[in-house]
Parts: structure tokens; sequence; C-alpha cells
């Protein structure tokens, strides 16, 4: 409907609204957006709902592709395949895991281990493409990682903290995808060093910082009332949120100086295990979704000497991780989530490595997930599925799920092209509580 002198109608002046300030178009029919009527509905995506479980997620991502045999779905009844690792006992009944994960055997009773875990292909960008995103890799869109979807429909937990923090040292990382780039994570290299730049240059006082804010403000208003793009919005936004991220209070969550040294010992005084720890903090601080990443595992040589050291590092870390979570009662609210890309082979090859393979094992730890179960099964030689087989994106519509996101509602992307959180992924959801 128009209105006297104004030759814009209110879908219009509502669809800009939306693309400039979410950074994307939503339906065509901007009256779903304000009324109760539910949005379209994906085809195919899941539609199961429920309270949400989890507030938190902390996504371990293993780099390269982790051996599911070596691991978390060891078969020491078949030599062959086996190699030289034997399986050892957990605190769950039940549930065997590599001896070369012995804290984590113990924390089994927490964890539900999904051995039945499948990709679509065994090459590394595509299949770490598939399993942030739930997604092919195209060349022409970039779809949005989980912690994106979860900034875009329910904001930040923390609004002077970034959305989501990606600790590691990925640049193929979806990030945003096509949402706006306030919805991507913050990249941190090395969590030991902090945030770097976050104090203004000596002799700076905040008199002068902000008349140089001011100065710089005014120089960018015309370029940015002229080119009022989506582009632009974004890169101004970046000032608006570094500033804010300065003067916050909680910037002390990236300081590990202010944990006591046992505590950073008992993660692990590396990388992945000072991420671990970081991630605990900015949890406590109100960052909704962190992700680790601990690379390395593309063991197609000395798979049986590199697998135990990056296992060392892994079950550390993860099991401290638990514990402390646990111990600070959020564990119930906190999802751990390891996964990799893909597996490796059953056949160890002639130098004694893996080489890739499209099955691979998960797990899940706390968000409303049930403990000391494992769920799917391979087959005893490893190399297929045998029952209850689980997708990439079947793993983020769980995460999804255990968020309380809308799994069907249908998002456009600046292309009009309509996708949901998971694309057409089904939650496991009888694996909660």
């Amino acid at each position: 409907m128009k209105t006297p002198g104004n030759d814009l109608s209110r879908r219009t002046v509502m669809t800009r609204m939306a693309q400039s300030c979410l950074g994307v178009g939503l339906l065509p029919s901007m009256e779903h957006l304000f009324s109760s009527k539910a949005f379209a509905v994906g085809e195919g995506s899941a539609t199961a709902k429920q309270a949400a479980t989890a507030r938190n997620v902390i996504f371990l991502y293993m780099t390269g592709g982790q051996s599911h045999l070596d691991t978390w779905d060891p078969k020491p009844d078949n030599k062959e395949v086996a190699g030289p690792v034997k399986a050892i006992k957990t605190s769950a009944d039940g549930v065997q895991i590599s001896e070369y994960l012995p804290r984590m055997a113990k924390q089994m009773h927490h964890a539900c281990v999904i051995n039945s875990m499948a990709t679509n292909t065994a090459a590394h960008e595509q299949a770490n493409y598939f399993m942030h995103t739930s997604f092919g890799l195209r060349s022409t869109i970039k779809h949005p990682g989980m912690g994106a979807w979860l900034s875009f429909f329910q904001g930040p937990g923390n609004p002077a903290l970034p959305p989501y923090v990606y600790v590691g040292n990925d640049s193929r990382h979806p990030g945003a995808g096509f949402f706006a780039k306030k919805h991507g994570p913050l990249m941190v290299n090395n969590p030991e060093a902090g945030l770097q730049n976050v104090t203004p240059q000596k002799g700076v006082t905040d008199e002068r910082f902000g008349m140089r804010r001011e100065l710089a403000h005014s120089l960018d208003a015309e370029f940015q009332g002229k080119w009022d793009t989506r582009g632009v919005k974004a890169y101004a936004d970046v000032y608006d949120d570094a500033v804010r991220l300065m003067k916050s209070e909680d910037l002390v969550a990236f300081d590990l100086t202010k944990e006591p040294d046992a505590v950073r010992q008992a993660y692990g005084k590396d990388t992945f295990g000072q991420g671990c720890l970081l991630a605990r903090r900015l949890v406590e601080h109100g960052v909704r979704f962190i992700e680790v990443s601990l690379g390395s595992w593309d063991t197609h040589v000395a798979n049986f000497i590199n697998t135990p050291q990056l296992c060392n590092t892994l079950d550390t870390a993860l099991a401290a991780l638990i514990s402390d979570l646990e111990h600070r009662g959020m564990l119930d609210s906190t999802m751990i989530v390891v996964s990799s890309e893909f597996g490796r082979t059953p056949k160890i090859n002639q130098n004694q490595g893996r080489d890739h393979y499209p099955i691979f094992s998960s797990v899940i730890v706390g968000g409303g997930i049930k403990g000391g179960i494992k769920y799917g099964a391979t087959t005893p030689d490893g190399s297929g599925i045998a029952a209850d087989k689980v997708g990439p994106p079947d793993l983020n519509a769980t995460i999804g799920y255990a968020l309380g996101l809308p799994l069907d509602q249908v998002i456009y992307s600046p292309s009009k092209r309509p996708f949901t959180v998971a694309d057409k992924g089904q939650p496991l959801t009888h694996l909660f509580a």
C-alpha cells in the first residue's frame, strides 16, 4: 500500500531495510516478518523444534581428517585394520575407545560417540566446507558457518564481544558467508597472545581518540552517503565494533594470564589446549559459539607415530574442558562437539599411513545430550556404515536443534536463493536426554 506522495510501497521499504540491516534478503512477502504467520518452510529441511538445551557451543575441529579407527572407533579384533592400536574400556558401559585417549576414557559417561559419520567427498577443502556449512562448495556463493547462523537468528550473547570466535589458523573458514560481516567470527591465531592492537597508541588520550573518530566519520560521511551499500556499511561497522570491544570490561576474557598456572597446565601448554581454555573463558563472558582447531591429522605417512601425539594433545585439552565446565556448572548449557572433515582408510598404506576416507566419527558432550552412549556403527573392518548413517548436515542440524534455531526457516541470500540452517539435515533428536 502506498502512502500519498510516496511512490515506495511498504514492502519495498521493508525489503530495503532488511537488506541494509541484516545483509540478506528475507522472504519475498515481508509481511511474514511482522505477523504471527510462520516463514516459508524449506523443502526437505527439518521441522523438529524444542526449547533450547544448549546456550553455547564449543566446536573442536580436527583439521586434516582424523582417523576414526585410531580414536573413537577402534577395531581390536581386526589386526590388519587396527595396526598396533588397542581399545580400552571407558567410564561408559559398552563404549570402548583408543588407548591413545586415556583421559577421555574417564569422561565417556558424559559423551555420545557417533561412529557412523559419512561425507560426500574425501577432498580437504570441499569436505571442510561441507562440514562447516552443510552445503557444497560453490564458486558463486559462500554459505554461513553455524556460528553465523546462531548470531543471525539470536544475536550476540554479549553485545560488547564478537558473536563468535575462531581459534586457529584456517583461511578457508566460511565465516559469515552471505550474511553481514558482523555475524562472522573474530579470528584468533594465538590464544596466549590475547587480542592485539586493542589499546590506543601511547600518548593518545580518550579525548584525542574520540576526536580522531569524529574526524574520520566526517571524512567518510559523503562517501558513505553516496555508496550506501552492504560492503561500505560493513566496513564502517568494523570500526564501531572494534571501538566497542576496546572499551569493554569483558576484554579480560581473552587474557589467559588471569588463570591459575595449574589450570593452564591441566589444559596443556600448547596452542590447542590454551585455545580450549580460552573457549571456556569466552563462554563465561557470553560468547556463544567458539571453534578451536587442531591440525595435522592428514597422516598419509607415519600414522602410528603422529596420531598418538595428536591424540595426546586432544585428550589432555578435551578431558580438562569437560571437567572444568562440569565443575563450574556449565556443562549442561554448553555443547562440545568434536569432528573432522573425513576419516582415514582402514587399509594401512606402504608408508605406515592412512589415506583419505569419507567415513569418520564425531563426539558430542553436554548441552542436553545423553552421555555414555554410542550411536551408529561401522562394519567390522571400518570400511562401511553398518547402521544409522549420519551426514554433516545432520550433525549441524543437531547443533542447531540444541540451540533452538529454526531449522526449517528460509532465508534468502543477496542473490535471492533460499537457504536453511542445515539444508536437509535432520537432527538426532533421540540423542537428547
